[in-house]
């Protein structure tokens, strides 16, 4: 399914979150004692089970938050008391870096987007080129439409795009590119992009 998992954090302290740990958790921590990261927690961007199937493999060696949009936790399946439930606009740290959770509902009620500095990790919500399927279970392209226009456009330019998967030519834009190029963010109101997402 090409997901990306991503690592986030302190260059200095090393301390670092996992972005929606699946799949290879073996290859997540040996990356990370590679790299001598110490993961302090991980970031969820929505509950679909290839961007959670590695959470309790995770917790079985790393004994760490979960941080969960709470719209989505009820759907995790999971009921240790390591899942945090968040809302949109928290902030939370990791060493000297400060992420904000953006409640992006459109793919499931409880999608999420991480921005720090100068990146957005967008999960499903924003691809190269796409945007998330709204046609599942929790989906809503209206919601979806709203996401984009209203939540991430706020976004500068030069905000490099970090999608959950691997579905274009390269792995990262920005969300100047995406302005420019991007069919689902061309659409001029909601009724064009929900005759263009159906």
């Amino acid at each position: 399914m090409e997901n990306f998992v991503y690592f986030v954090g302190d260059k200095r302290s090393r301390e670092v979150f996992v972005v929606d740990p699946a799949w290879q958790v073996d290859t997540i921590l040996r990356a990370a004692k590679e790299e001598d990261l110490k993961i302090k927690g991980a970031l969820i961007s929505h509950f679909h089970f290839d961007h959670t199937n590695g959470v309790e493999e995770l917790l079985e060696t790393v004994d760490c938050p979960i941080y969960v949009n709470k719209h989505d936790a009820p759907y995790m399946g999971i009921s240790r008391d390591n899942i945090k439930n968040t809302d949109d606009g928290q902030k939370i740290r990791v060493g000297d870096v400060e992420f904000t959770l953006i409640h992006t509902p459109g793919h499931t009620p409880g999608s999420q987007c991480f921005h720090a500095q100068d990146c957005l990790v967008s999960g499903d919500t924003l691809f190269i080129g796409a945007c998330g399927r709204c046609d599942l279970p929790g989906g809503d392209p209206k919601e979806m439409y709203y996401t984009l226009t209203q939540r991430l456009m706020k976004f500068d330019d030069s905000t490099i795009l970090c999608p959950g998967h691997n579905y274009a030519e390269k792995p990262k834009s920005t969300l100047g590119e995406q302005r420019k190029t991007n069919p689902y963010l061309m659409c001029d109101s909601l009724d064009n992009f929900l005759k263009f997402r159906m």
